[in-house]
């Protein structure tokens, strides 16, 4: 299905004709679905350079449509990615800029164009909670936070009635008392990511100017071991910048530079030049995109053991993990044992778009079949 215009509740699912009933009472694996995904309002979809959530809807929803579904791409009207679309924002709003009644109106002109769907992925907050107004409509959601305090209430409550998605074991384990439906990893087209040669001569930190990320931690890193660091990170809010000027900004000099929030291709041409990349993460962080994308250019990576990292490093292997700066040193000095190839097939083998894609395709045929049941026991009480 082409693209369509981005202007306000454009791209809606086309209304069902007689010989097109809702496709609620059988369900297997060839069935063509009409999948709607909604995305948060703040970024588009791609983005342009940061934005790991928006990143792994595009792929989603390239996949999805590629495995022969029809979609429909509820996000900002700014968004390029390849499937139907439908939008009330002409642009996104932008992270940190926005408000909850933003939220609120992107998800109720979004639920107006997605009601014809067979079922619904919702990746926002609001729209979930939302989704009760429409009891006879299948609506699955993948938490891409942490179970925290703020979330944990949220999702106990929205499990009761639909599937909830985590994104990494880790992840799951955290979710005190809700059932998850399923540990889907995000994937990546490796066609969308050249196989580097590497050989640049210098490691790199890609990601948010924020202390859980760890750039600072990175220039220390690097320069102990000796080599270069470049700084590839997003600085756009208040506290990002006092974090680098306090943090980062001291550290900076011959070896390490700071090159400032870069785009798609600029972001491409780094990983796959790059001889590693050095990814120190402070915080248990529910997955981390940007390990799986440079693994996917032939990057090795060296992390820290906490949220999902070890999941998708593979120590030894495909980059290292390690406890502390110190440890980090001395795996730096060892980066030269990791075969790139190897750091390419592991995406291949576990973290693929259709690998991706298998996994939320049975979430939504089991939400269907639970949908089914519950439509089938109001008309009969007990048939199902």
């Amino acid at each position: 299905m082409a693209p369509v215009d981005s202007s306000p509740l454009t791209g809606a699912l086309a209304p069902r004709t007689a010989a097109q009933p809702p496709s609620i009472p059988l369900v297997g694996p060839s069935r063509r679905l009409r999948i709607a995904l909604v995305a948060p309002p703040w970024l588009p979809v791609p983005p342009p350079a940061y934005g790991g959530t928006e990143n792994l809807l595009d792929a989603l929803a390239r996949g999805l449509q590629a495995a022969g579904h029809e979609v429909l791409l509820c996000a900002s009207g700014d968004s390029t990615c390849p499937v139907a679309r439908s939008s009330v924002f002409e642009r996104a709003i932008g992270v940190g800029l926005g408000n909850s009644v933003d939220e609120i109106r992107h998800v109720l002109h979004s639920y107006e164009a997605v009601h014809e769907a067979d079922v619904v992925h919702d990746h926002t907050l609001v729209g979930p909670l939302y989704a009760a107004a429409f009891p006879h409509l299948p609506v699955v959601t993948t938490n891409h936070g942490p179970f925290n305090e703020d979330l944990i209430d949220l999702y106990r409550v929205l499990a009761r009635r639909m599937q909830v998605i985590a994104i990494s074991h880790h992840q799951a384990s955290t979710a005190r008392n809700v059932p998850i439906a399923a540990v889907i990893h995000h994937g990546v087209d490796l066609a969308d990511f050249p196989d580097g040669p590497g050989g640049g001569g210098y490691a790199l930190f890609l990601g948010r100017m924020h202390p859980g990320k760890g750039p600072h931690i990175a220039a220390e890193v690097a320069r102990a071991a000796g080599y270069p660091l470049r700084i590839a990170a997003k600085m756009r809010e208040p506290q990002e910048r006092d974090y680098f000027d306090a943090m980062v900004r001291p550290l900076l000099g011959a070896d390490v530079s700071y090159i400032g929030e870069v785009d798609r291709s600029e972001k491409l041409e780094l990983l796959s030049g790059a001889d590693c990349l050095i990814n120190p993460i402070a915080w248990d962080e529910p997955f981390g995109m940007v390990m799986l994308e440079a693994l996917a250019c032939g990057t090795p990576v060296l992390t820290t053991p906490r949220g999902a990292a070890p999941e998708i490093v593979k120590d030894g292997v495909v980059g290292f993990v390690r406890e502390d700066a110190a440890g980090l040193v001395s795996a730096l000095a060892r980066i030269g044992e990791i075969d790139r190839a190897s750091c390419r097939l592991r995406v291949e083998q576990k973290f693929s778009v259709e690998v991706m894609v298998r996994g939320h395709l049975a979430v939504y045929e089991r939400a269907l079949s639970e949908n089914s049941n519950v439509l089938i026991d109001e008309l009969v009480p007990g048939a199902a």
